[in-house]
């Protein structure tokens, strides 16, 4: 996963959220179409990235492969020449929001190519694939910018893109640096809006956030320790977490952002304005050190729907800090 950040907002505040490039439909179900020389190079592509997806499968191609398969998987890994995958699928495509997500690799792992559906789980598959060493050639505006469109936001929010047509003009936002920051508003309420404003709604209503403070240079290992004894303390796992959250000085911690990309989960960063409103009960030295609230307990309360505490914070081995938010 991508480390790339960009600007939310809880009311009148801001923050930072980091994660992959999706609606919140990632792929999950991926079948590899390969032709029968090339099927021992399929077979190391599902043992290289079969771990991270529900399903890899290795179907054999022939000329109506990619049309008897349409709407069974989430995306297509082709390993064959582009021409032919544009060839065979470009009949086929209706929406880009509905239609599978493409990526054609070539036999020596050399490049791996989004064609369709790269916010909808081909960049991510195609990010996989550099895992075995392939150049992930991503085409989309944002990506090839270095940005974030706001389908990757909303995955990083565990949400999904209501109106699709909006991004276009959202998007095209964020590469003018015009977008600003992502609003959140707590309901009951009703929103007017235009067809340039994107709206995206939470996946879920039951997840909770982990509020996490780290010292400078911390281990990835030492961060998932943290997250899982906290998480087993409430019975909980990380399928049960909407994101980890933050503050905007911790942006640049390496170590923080490799646990969450292995736990597939995005990364809220608040600003401190953000978390001087949602400080926790328990007393920080930051705050008198340096000014800033416990960004543990004031991150998990401000990530959280209630804005509550499952769990006040605690520190592990001296380097992490972490409090649950629901």
């Amino acid at each position: 996963m991508s480390t790339e950040t960009e600007e939310t907002e809880s009311g009148e505040s801001g923050g930072h959220c980091s994660t992959p490039d999706s609606d919140g439909e990632v792929a999950d179900e991926i079948a590899i179409i390969s032709f029968e020389r090339k099927l021992e190079t399929a077979r190391e592509i599902k043992d290289g990235i079969g771990d991270e997806y529900d399903r890899v499968d290795i179907v054999e191609y022939h000329g109506d492969v990619f049309a008897e398969l349409w709407g069974e998987y989430d995306c297509f890994v082709g390993l064959m020449a582009s021409g032919i995958a544009m060839r065979k699928t470009a009949p086929l495509l209706d929406d880009k929001w509905e239609d599978p997500a493409i990526v054609v690799i070539d036999e020596e792992l050399t490049w791996a190519i989004p064609i369709t559906g790269g916010h909808h789980g081909a960049n991510q598959v195609a990010h996989d694939l550099s895992e075995m060493g392939a150049v992930p050639a991503m085409t989309t505006a944002s990506e090839a910018a270095g940005k974030q469109g706001v389908e990757s936001k909303a995955k990083a929010l565990d949400a999904h893109v209501v109106n699709g047509d909006s991004t276009v003009a959202t998007n095209l936002a964020v590469l003018n640096d015009e977008l600003g920051p992502v609003t959140r508003l707590d309901g009951p309420r009703a929103v007017l809006v235009d067809d340039d404003v994107t709206v995206l709604k939470r996946n879920g209503n039951d997840g909770v956030v982990l509020g996490t403070g780290t010292v400078s240079g911390v281990e990835s290992e030492q961060v998932l320790d943290a997250w899982e004894t906290a998480l087993d303390d409430l019975n909980l796992d990380f399928d049960d977490v909407d994101f980890v959250a933050t503050g905007t000085r911790k942006e640049d911690e390496e170590g923080l952002y490799e646990a969450a990309q292995e736990t597939g989960l995005g990364v809220v960063l608040f600003e401190r304005e953000t978390l001087e409103g949602f400080e926790g009960p328990s007393p920080s030295r930051s705050k008198e050190l340096i000014g800033w609230p416990g960004i543990a307990e004031a991150s998990a309360i401000a990530g959280g729907r209630e804005h509550e505490l499952a769990r006040e914070k605690e520190r592990f081995e001296d380097a992490v800090t972490v409090a649950v938010g629901r």
